[in-house]
């Protein structure tokens, strides 16, 4: 059955609600009204709602996220709800779980919201609480950082495998705070970067973990992001009252989840003698393509990509078609992820430019994949975009969430 995406917001990701006064309760008292807004959708049509979050509990000491979403929203005091972690991924599993419930036909109308409060604490406590989707005390226990040196290791085993050039990893970072630059809900917007940021230059881009560089990193941020779905009875009685055409409105089209060992060495010894670094990730792909019925990543118009890390990217875009194992680097000079390339990749900025509350970005790419295949994406719109693949990722690839976007 089709799932429709009726609308959806995002807060501005360059924020400190830490500093502003606000927390958890502000983000969603701030993103789901605009989301039902967009949405033209009461919150007394709401059927279901499904949150997504990694580590409010570390972070604030906060947990029963789903009552927080009520008090902060009070028209919604009794509707079920049910929070999802899953990492980074924990906002695709989240838009997955609600989709089932419209699917199973037990509700017509699904919030789905993820948020993250982080900035609220210094960087090497929120980079412990983050390390908590690792498998905590047997890997990178040494490190001060957790999610760059995993990374790093990720680079490592790429470079054996097929070799890596940074400078590959510099372009695809230039690219995505070039396209920040458009976007004016993203944290990186404003910022600036002399000639040799991207490069090898230890003073403008100092090393993080092993040839990771600090931008390669996606940095901490705060926000929270809503989509609001609807079974295809409601969206076409919604679509007459809206004056729209059904056709027009963005759907999920197919999608791909899969889980693996926790830990990366887990996953790395199940590739060996592998055509792929991750099998399972091109795996959920698949799916996804299949589900969609499309025949693979030539059809895609966008895609929406996991970017926490420039290798992740690098990964990840073997992964999905774009190009075959160990080549994704030349498909990055050449241009080829650009917005006017044959394959645009995050044009809002992804979650090095555009940020990423780590429970809000995977309710986030769909939302903008939504907003690219309705015309209605603003500065960030690829002309003619009618197929968006989005791809969110939880831990070392540990879960993987893929989504085809289409009308």
């Amino acid at each position: 059955m089709t799932v429709f995406v009726l609308g959806g917001a995002q807060t501005d990701f360059a924020r400190n609600f830490a500093k502003e006064g606000g927390g958890l309760f502000g983000m969603f008292a701030e993103v789901v009204p605009d989301a039902l807004v967009d949405a033209q959708v009461e919150a007394g049509e709401i059927g279901v709602a499904h949150v997504a979050n990694l580590a409010a509990e570390l972070f604030t000491g906060q947990a029963q996220l789903g009552g927080l979403l009520v008090a902060a929203i009070p028209d919604l005091d009794g509707v079920p709800s049910v929070r999802h972690e899953a990492a980074c991924a924990s906002g695709g599993t989240a838009v997955l779980a609600a989709s089932a419930d419209l699917e199973s036909g037990r509700y017509d109308v699904a919030l789905v919201t993820g948020l993250e409060l982080m900035r609220n604490v210094d960087a090497r406590s929120a980079a412990g609480h983050l390390g908590s989707a690792a498998w905590v005390g047997a890997e990178a226990r040494s490190a001060e950082f957790p999610w760059p040196a995993l990374f790093a290791d990720v680079a490592d085993v790429y470079d054996w495998r097929y070799g890596l050039d940074p400078a590959h990893l510099g372009l695809f970072a230039r690219n995505a705070f070039a396209n920040a630059a458009l976007n004016p809900m993203a944290q990186a917007r404003d910022w600036t970067f002399p000639d040799g940021s991207f490069g090898q230059d230890d003073r403008l881009n100092p090393v993080v973990e092993g040839v990771l560089r600090k931008n390669d990193c996606g940095r901490i941020s705060d926000g929270a992001a809503a989509i609001v779905l609807a079974s295809p009875e409601f969206a076409a009685e919604w679509a007459k009252r809206a004056g729209r055409d059904l056709a027009d409105v963005p759907r999920l089209a197919g999608f791909g989840h899969r889980t693996a060992h926790l830990s990366l060495r887990g996953k790395l010894d199940r590739a060996e003698g592998q055509e792929y670094l991750f099998p399972h990730l091109r795996g959920a792909v698949l799916d996804a393509y299949w589900r969609a019925e499309v025949s693979g990543a030539e059809e895609m118009d966008v895609v929406e990509l996991h970017d926490c890390f420039t290798i992740t990217a690098l990964v990840a875009l073997e992964h999905l078609g774009a190009a075959p194992p160990g080549t994704a680097g030349r498909l990055i000079e050449s241009g080829g992820i650009a917005r006017d390339g044959v394959l645009p990749v995050n044009p809002g900025g992804g979650l090095l430019g555009l940020g990423h509350p780590v429970g809000a970005t995977g309710v986030r790419m769909v939302h903008d994949a939504a907003r690219q295949v309705a015309g209605t994406a603003g500065p960030l719109q690829v002309e003619g975009a009618r197929n968006v693949l989005t791809l969110n990722v939880g831990g070392s690839f540990t879960t993987v969430v893929a989504m085809v976007v289409a009308r």
